[in-house]
C-alpha cells in the first residue's frame, strides 16, 4: 500500500508523532508499504511557533501550511490510504478532509491522543484559539475508513460517530530507546521527576504543597523538571530545571528515581494517554500517577508503581519511596516488565499495521 501521513508538525520534533506513528515507519516497509510524510508545520514556523512574538511570521507560516496541503491534493489519487494525524490542517473547518474522504473517495485513517474535541484549558487563546474548530472531530470521525485512538475514552467518543474506532495506544520503543533501567541503588541525590510541556505545567499545582512538605521535613531529595519551560513560582528549595532536549530526553530520565504523573480531573485530562508514567515505567522508574485518564490502566497501584488520590496519598507514597530503594528497585522492574508486555512498539506493531489492511474487516 501506498500511505500519506498528513501530519501536523515537522518529523521528529512533536511527541505525539514520534510515539504514535514514525516508530513504525521502518515496519511499515518491512511489510511492503510505502509512505510519504508531509507536515503541515515547516521547520522555520516550528521554531518560532512557541516563542512570544513573531506574529507576521507565524501567520506567514500557516498561510505556507495551506498552500502546501493544497498542492498537495493533486498526488493524493497516487495513495491507498491517508492517515490523519489529529487534523489536515490547525485552523478552520475540515475542508481538505471532506475533499480526500469525499470527492477524492480515499481512505482515511484518523489518529488522535487527546481530547481534541474540546478546548485544552491551557492551549491557544484568543484569536487563534477561536479558529481551532474542535467540533470538526466528529465529523472527521464519520468520514474516516478507521479510526485509531490512543485509549477507551477517545475510542468511546469516536463511537458515538463511528463504529470503525480501535484502541491504538501510545508504545514505547524498549529495544532501541527507552532501552535501559534505572539503577536504584547508584550513589548521587534521590530524583522526584516530572516532565512535560508548558500545556500540562498547570497539573503540578496538586503536588506542590507535598513537595514543599517533605523538604521542610528535611528530606534529601531533588525535584526535576524538564520541560520546554520551567515552573513558575514552585518556593521550592529543591527544584532544578532542565530544559527538554531530544538527544537528551532519555538521560535526563534516567537520572529519575521516581516519576510524577499528576492530573486536575477534568475532562480534557481524562483523554490524556499515560504518556509520561509510561516512559517513566519504560526506564524501570516507578511512577505516582492521579486516578485520572488511562493512568489506572498502566499503574497497577503498590505493584508497580503508586494511584494516588488524595494528598495524602502523594506525601505517603512519596516518603516511602524515598526511603526504601528496595521499594523502589521491586516496582521500576514491575512498571518496565508492563511496559515491555503491553505498551512496547513490539507487542503493538501488528495492532498498528492492522490499520492498513485494505481486505480485513473493520473492528470496533
Amino acid at each position: 500500500m501506498r500511505i500519506l501521513f498528513l501530519i501536523p508538525y515537522p518529523v521528529g520534533r512533536a511527541p505525539s508523532q514520534r510515539f504514535r506513528f514514525e516508530q513504525y515507519l521502518d515496519a511499515l516497509v518491512a511489510a511492503g508499504h510505502r509512505y510519504y510524510l508531509a507536515p503541515f508545520i515547516s521547520e522555520a514556523t516550528w521554531a518560532i511557533l512557541y516563542q512570544p512574538g513573531h506574529t507576521e511570521a507565524k501567520v506567514l507560516g500557516i498561510l505556507a501550511g495551506f498552500g502546501r496541503r493544497l498542492a498537495l491534493l493533486f498526488s493524493v489519487p497516487a495513495y491507498d490510504f491517508v492517515f490523519i494525524h489529529r487534523e489536515a490542517a490547525p485552523i478552520g473547518p475540515p475542508v481538505l478532509e471532506w475533499l480526500i474522504a469525499k470527492v477524492l473517495n480515499k481512505r482515511i485513517v484518523y489518529d488522535f491522543d487527546d481530547a481534541i474535541w474540546m478546548k485544552d484549558p491551557a492551549g491557544e487563546a484568543g484569536f487563534i484559539g477561536r479558529l481551532k474548530w474542535q467540533q470538526k472531530v466528529g465529523t472527521i470521525c464519520r468520514w474516516a475508513w478507521r479510526i485509531s485512538c490512543g485509549n477507551a475514552y477517545l475510542r468511546d467518543f469516536a463511537l458515538g460517530f463511528a463504529p470503525q474506532a480501535v484502541i491504538n495506544p501510545t508504545t514505547l520503543d524498549t529495544d532501541h530507546l527507552h532501552n535501559q533501567a534505572r539503577d536504584q541503588y547508584a550513589a548521587g541525590p534521590l530524583v522526584i521527576g516530572w516532565t512535560g510541556t508548558h500545556t500540562t505545567l498547570r497539573h503540578l499545582d496538586l503536588v506542590w504543597p507535598v513537595l514543599r512538605r517533605l523538604e521542610a521535613e528535611g528530606h534529601n531529595f531533588e525535584f526535576c523538571v524538564v520541560a520546554n519551560q520551567p515552573p513558575t513560582d514552585p518556593r521550592l528549595r529543591s527544584l532544578r530545571f532542565r530544559p527538554w532536549r531530544k538527544n537528551t530526553e532519555i538521560a535526563d530520565l534516567l537520572t529519575f528515581n521516581v516519576g510524577l504523573m499528576p492530573l486536575v480531573d477534568d475532562p480534557w485530562a481524562r483523554g490524556k494517554c499515560a504518556f509520561k508514567a509510561l516512559q517513566y515505567m519504560a526506564l524501570g522508574i516507578p511512577a505516582l500517577v492521579s486516578p485520572v485518564g488511562m493512568n489506572t490502566e498502566v499503574v497497577a497501584d503498590g505493584t508497580n508503581g503508586f494511584v494516588c488520590r488524595t494528598e495524602a496519598d502523594w506525601y505517603a507514597a512519596l516518603l516511602r519511596l524515598l526511603a526504601e530503594p528496595a521499594l523502589r528497585a521491586t516496582l521500576g522492574t514491575a512498571a518496565r516488565r508492563t511496559i515491555v508486555e503491553r505498551y512496547s512498539v513490539a507487542s503493538n506493531t501488528a495492532n498498528f499495521l492492522a490499520l492498513f489492511e485494505a481486505d480485513r474487516p473493520i473492528f470496533a
